[in-house]
This record gives C-alpha cells, sequence and structure tokens, in this order.
C-alpha cells in the first residue's frame, strides 16, 4: 500500500457477508464505475485513505451482521496489527469418573 492509502483490491471472504476488499482513495477515483458495479453485485468494499478504513461501498441491504472491516470502518474496533490465526490450546485430559461436586469442595479447601 503506497501512502495515498490505495491497495490491490484484496477481497477478504466472509462467512455471514460475502467478499470485502479494501482499496485506496485513489484506486477509487480511478475506478468508480466498476467499482461501484461490484458493490451492486454485492461486493462490500471498504476505501480507505493513508491506509486507514473511512468508508465502505456495498449492496443497499446489508447481507448479514457486521464484519470486523466494518466496524474498523466506522471506528468501533481495530483490526489485528498481525494477521495470524490464534493457537489453539492443547485438549486437557480429564477425569471421567470423579464426581464434579467433590472437584468443588477439593477447590475450596474443604
Amino acid at each position: 500500500m503506497d501512502p495515498d492509502g490505495d491497495s490491490n483490491a484484496t477481497p477478504g471472504p466472509h462467512p455471514a457477508s460475502g467478499p470485502v476488499a479494501i482499496i485506496g482513495v485513489r484506486e477509487l477515483r480511478n475506478q468508480v464505475a466498476a467499482v461501484v458495479r461490484r458493490a451492486a453485485a454485492g461486493e462490500r468494499i471498504i476505501v480507505s485513505v493513508d491506509g486507514r478504513p473511512m468508508a465502505q461501498l456495498g449492496p443497499l441491504s446489508a447481507p448479514g451482521p457486521p464484519t470486523l472491516a466494518d466496524l474498523a470502518a466506522q471506528g468501533l474496533a481495530e483490526p489485528p496489527r498481525i494477521a495470524r490465526a490464534a493457537a489453539v490450546p492443547d485438549p486437557e485430559d480429564l477425569a471421567v469418573d470423579v464426581r464434579l461436586d467433590r472437584i468443588i469442595e477439593e477447590l475450596r479447601g474443604r
């Protein structure tokens, strides 16, 4: 992404809301008709200025609940700084022959 906020429109599918693309304001200015057609076809497009989301284009009816990109465009959330999946914890080996009330009593020190 360059300092003017331009980027390659990189769609990132979201299961509830369809594809989301982030484009810079310069790219929007250069391709406004094509971007509006994409939005009318159901694609949601976030417009960024200097790399910060500022506005969104999309279909007239919302396709589902807001995504993280929606919330970031509204200033209600910040996208993750590092794009990586959260680590999945190792499963615990739980005892199946112990009663829950006895575990609670042990934890409470009775």
